[in-house]
């Protein structure tokens, strides 16, 4: 498709990172007539979702795992260069009213040409301290069924939550899910609404009016661990979680998540972009409008950015999908910053870290009693949660996430072999633990627990590969401020319009996609963030009607 002669000459655009959300905004950028160049610092694409091949024939995806909202990624392939689908409906109602599928491939035409997306069911299997599990599917038949059997107190508050949340879902998430609140009336305008909902109260504080159950309160609440928030401190808008899983599935990408992160690469390229890997970033150039070193009293543009090579490349426009926090701390001069000042960045609360377990094991031939994803929790929920996000110490006890990607995709472990990944929340480094001393300690810990109690029984003599990563990785490997896995906490303060904003407050022509913006962590999150940016940049570069659609 030829371009209009109003973009025959596009802008060049730089993008620091090459996460999902890096990728979708390059997508996106293209597809607007951009000339967009990606840097990454790692030797390939990812971030947080890089994929590790080893030696010994294991692969492993280093980050997420759990693939919902297969529209978002249809949308993205879709995408043309002069055609970029950000005008219309973000939810028309072929997607809304689409089944959930539950057998066959996923995603649409435009995905199936480069990715091989299956659903997993059930989504979860959520295993308690006591031996007993519950295998959440989204099916509400199936649903009452283990409500029935394991707390049967608790059948008339699930349809009560089930209706509450359904509202939340279709408010916070059909309608408002890709508001972008870049100033406060937009903000205010939609607080009767979360009010209504009850929606500004806590998670936990939400699910405990329905469920009388610790087990329910904990199924209807854990979500959140994934993309940062503590169930205790997050608003309940969160609770539309239930429904996007419910609506669309949980979905899993044959290879890895890094085969979809691969192939968003590829439609990247395909439309023009430009990626190059080991180019870190060191700073991103700030001037006036006349070339001049900025001040509070003039106008702050980026100009582009230099490299830790001390290359300098040049750019109409530069947006960041690394960590809010260190985006501004390290890269955008302090004179430069009014809003996003070092005492406002270091005030803000950051996300708990992680200790992420890769492992490869001997199949013995007995059937694991587990599923492709699973959530074992420890003894302690509200009392764990305070010591993770509160106090910041490793308790005596853990509560962890177990992905066994072999039971759906043997190609990723040498036959007769799993290839697992265990991740454990833990304090981020503000809590001044030493990682070189606590993170074996602790991967022994989960060791002992996951063969002692007949999770995956023998694992330690069965342990074919065994590496870790803790908050020391996400520190210095992925540059995030105190080693934080998801950018700012989700709380209510740090939400919407006071979560970071995609367009810079502070500099002209400077942005912001992935977890740390609006509206925050997880895969579909950082999706729907790349095409909130894309507006704004569409809005401030003139980017004709034409073009949009």
């Amino acid at each position: 498709m030829s371009l209009p002669a109003e973009l025959q000459r596009p802008r060049r655009a730089v993008i620091i990172g090459a996460g999902f959300g890096g990728l979708s905004l390059g997508i996106r950028l293209q597809s607007l007539g951009f000339d967009t160049l990606i840097l990454e610092r790692l030797d390939g694409p990812g971030g947080r979702g890089y994929q590790k091949r080893t030696p010994d024939g294991y692969v492993f995806d280093m980050g997420p795992t759990v693939i919902t909202v297969p529209h978002f990624i249809e949308e993205l392939f879709a995408l043309e260069r002069g055609h970029a689908q950000l005008d219309g409906e973000d939810f028309p109602q072929s997607v809304r009213n689409a089944p959930r599928v539950t057998v066959g491939p996923s995603g649409g035409p435009h995905t199936q040409r480069y990715v091989n997306l299956v659903p997993i069911l059930p989504f979860y299997r959520i295993m308690f301290d006591d031996g007993t599990y519950f295998d959440y599917d989204g099916d509400p038949q199936h649903t009452r069924e283990q409500i029935r059997e394991l707390a049967p107190e608790d059948l008339a508050g699930y349809e009560r939550f089930d209706r509450d949340a359904r509202a939340i879902f279709e408010r916070g998430f059909l309608e408002l899910g890709y508001t972008h609140f870049g100033d406060l009336p937009t903000m205010l305008r939609v607080v009767p609404d979360l009010l209504r909902l009850d929606a500004v109260r806590t998670l936990f504080s939400f699910t405990s009016k329905y469920f009388q159950s610790g087990k329910m309160r904990q199924v209807f609440s854990f979500e959140t661990l994934l993309v940062g928030g503590n169930p205790l401190s997050v608003p309940a808008i969160y609770a539309m979680i239930h429904f996007v899983e419910k609506t669309w599935g949980i979905h899993y990408c044959m290879g890895g998540t890094g085969e979809l992160v691969r192939a968003f690469e590829r439609k990247f390229l395909e439309l023009g972009g430009q990626i190059r890997y080991g180019a870190g970033v060191q700073e991103i150039t700030v001037t006036d409008d006349w070339g001049q070193a900025p001040s509070p009293l003039r106008p702050r543009v980026a100009r582009g950015v230099v490299l830790e090579s001390g290359e300098r490349v040049p750019a109409d426009l530069v947006v960041s999908n690394g960590d809010w926090a260190n985006t501004y701390l390290k890269r955008v001069p302090a004179r430069a910053r009014l809003v996003n000042s070092d005492l406002r960045v270091k005030a803000a609360r950051q996300s708990m870290s992680l200790l992420v377990i890769y492992f490869g094991f001997r199949d013995d031939g007995q059937p694991l009693n587990l599923r492709h994803h699973n959530i074992l929790l420890g003894p302690r929920y509200e009392a764990l949660l305070r010591e993770i996000f509160g106090q910041k110490v490793l308790g005596a006890d853990f509560s962890q996430y177990l992905h066994v990607p072999t039971l759906t995709d043997p190609s990723l472990a040498p036959p007769g072999h799993h290839a697992a990944y265990t991740l454990v929340p833990v304090p981020h480094k503000g809590s001044g633990l030493d990682w070189s001393v606590e993170g074996p300690k602790l991967v022994e810990r989960v060791y002992a627990y996951l063969d002692e109690r007949g999770i995956i029984p023998g694992l330690r003599e069965r342990l074919t590969h065994s590496e870790f990563i803790t908050p020391d990785y996400f520190a210095g490997t992925l540059d995030s401020y105190l080693g934080n896995a998801f950018g700012p906490e989700p709380v209510l303060v740090q939400s919407a319009f006071f979560r970071p904003h995609n367009r810079s407050e502070d500099v002209k022509n400077l942005y912001l996609v992935g977890a740390g913006a609006q509206p925050g962590g997880g895969t579909p999150s950082v999706m729907m963030s790349a095409k909130m940016t894309a507006r704004l940049i569409a809005d401030d570069f003139g980017v004709p009607p034409s073009i949009r659609r």
